[in-house]
């Protein structure tokens, strides 16, 4: 008979015996646990019994009109129950939990972490975006006794969201990347948004944990204060140092060098595959948990000089039209937009054709007019180079109106690019990922 209670202990022996979770049905291994999760368009008790049907062991539901048999098991709450299982399995292992999050460069600063402490460690961090309420657990559930550290990113998008994820991770260590304007429609203000990110902070600091931090954010260090903390950056008072050298049209890529002279390690030079002065921070981050970590300086430039990004992010693709395209199409905010347009605008020589395309900013609420605007008069400020614009999304159209310049989606700007193709010119292609600017890449 299908059970109506049951407490962690038991869900717990169940994960033991089945240990891989599934939330979809469409990817759904062999004996796994199904986790009927409720959505805005889905509930997913209405696929318990297809989940049992192609092979996973158990169905998790809360829904009671979804039970089939002793396989489904009833909860009050199937997403609390999976976070709370995930909780459990995280604090019965004991394994050191490292959280990442911030505005800008969350991602990237995760990827370059672990591909630094993989070197060294068994690893597990966050795969693709799985930096939710939801992804965070799935995350942990896939710890194993094997493993002998965690890197969890974590997102937000409103107030308590890392608090939340805080709850689940649990994290020893943490890092917020900065903060920045961003999914204001749902904190309300630049305040919101600090207050959030600084949720890491608090459970860091009540659990006696240690903060990483860029020392030239002041923001970040006075947010952080009462905690052990390491800093890194620019700053010759840094812990760990890093300078970069500026990108010119033959050396796009970020070439920095860093030094840590606490620990006697004199000046090195890396060479990486990242687009864009502002990943020095993204790198010295990754420098400096890995030497915290003990992870020896030459495995240390070593990962950071091998690892290539995808999913245009950071990422310089040259085109069989002679154009360089600096492709960071995967999230856009003014923050993002700004730091982007200030590292593009500047790489020498200043003279070459350049071409910017810019999607919208969504989620920005109240404040996406301004914002908007703020970014159009900057770029028609811009005299120092031959510069071509093109605008795309609904937002974009709402503030200017359609134009040849300025068009409502990327199946228009395609049309458009390829009436009209681009040749032998820098070309910056960011925008929020849900305009798809990704789709217009091939055509330039």
């Amino acid at each position: 008979m299908t059970r109506l209670m049951i407490t962690i202990e038991d869900l717990y022996s169940i994960y033991l015996a089945h240990p891989v979770v599934s939330t979809d049905t469409r990817q759904l291994p062999e004996g796994c646990i199904f986790f009927a999760l409720r959505g805005a368009r889905f509930d997913g008790n209405q696929y318990a019994r297809a989940a049992l049907e192609a092979g996973a062991a158990y169905a998790i539901i809360d829904d009671p009109n979804a039970q089939i048999d002793e396989r489904t098991i009833l909860v009050e709450d199937s997403l609390k129950a999976l976070q709370l299982l995930a909780c459990h399995h995280r604090q019965q292992l004991g394994i050191p939990v490292i959280a990442i999050t911030g505005t800008n460069g969350k991602t990237t600063t995760k990827e370059l972490t672990a591909a630094v402490l993989s070197t060294t460690y068994r690893l597990l961090y966050t795969e693709g975006n799985l930096n939710n309420h939801i992804g965070v657990p799935l995350t942990l559930l896939r710890l194993t006794p094997e493993h002998q550290l965690a890197l969890i990113e974590m997102g937000a998008s409103k107030p308590g969201d890392i608090d939340e994820l805080c709850a689940i991770a649990e994290p020893n260590y943490g890092l917020i990347t900065n903060i920045g304007r961003a999914h204001l429609e749902g904190f309300g203000s630049i305040e919101g948004v600090r207050r959030t990110k600084g949720e890491l902070y608090d459970s860091l600091r009540a659990r006696k944990g240690i903060v990483f931090f860029r020392a030239e954010d002041k923001t970040l260090e006075e947010m952080s204060e009462g905690i052990d903390r390491i800093d890194y950056g620019t700053d010759p008072e840094a812990r760990i140092i890093g300078q970069a050298t500026p990108s010119t049209g033959d050396q796009l890529f970020l070439h920095f060098s860093w030094a840590c002279p606490t620990l006697r390690i004199e000046q090195r030079a890396v060479q990486t595959h990242l687009v864009g002065d502002y990943n020095l921070a993204n790198a010295l981050a990754a420098i400096t948990i890995g030497l915290y970590f003990d992870v020896a300086p030459e495995r240390i430039d070593e990962a950071l000089t091998s690892y290539t990004p995808s999913n245009s992010r950071s990422q310089l693709i040259t085109s069989a039209r002679g154009n360089q395209i600096i492709a960071d199409a995967y999230n856009a905010n003014p923050s993002s937009m700004h730091t982007a347009l200030d590292n593009f605008l500047h790489i020498e020589p200043l003279d070459r054709p350049r071409t910017v395309i810019l999607g919208d900013m969504n989620e920005l609420g109240e404040s996406s007019h301004e914002a908007h605007q703020e970014l159009y008069t900057r770029l028609k400020a811009h005299t120092a180079s031959p510069l071509t614009i093109y605008l795309c999304g609904p937002h974009w159209v709402e503030e200017l109106g359609a134009s040849d310049h300025v068009l409502s989606s990327v199946e228009e700007l395609i049309a458009r690019i390829e009436a009209k193709p681009i040749t032998d010119s820098l070309i910056l292609v960011k925008g929020s990922n849900g305009i798809h600017l990704g789709r217009l890449l091939p055509s330039l």
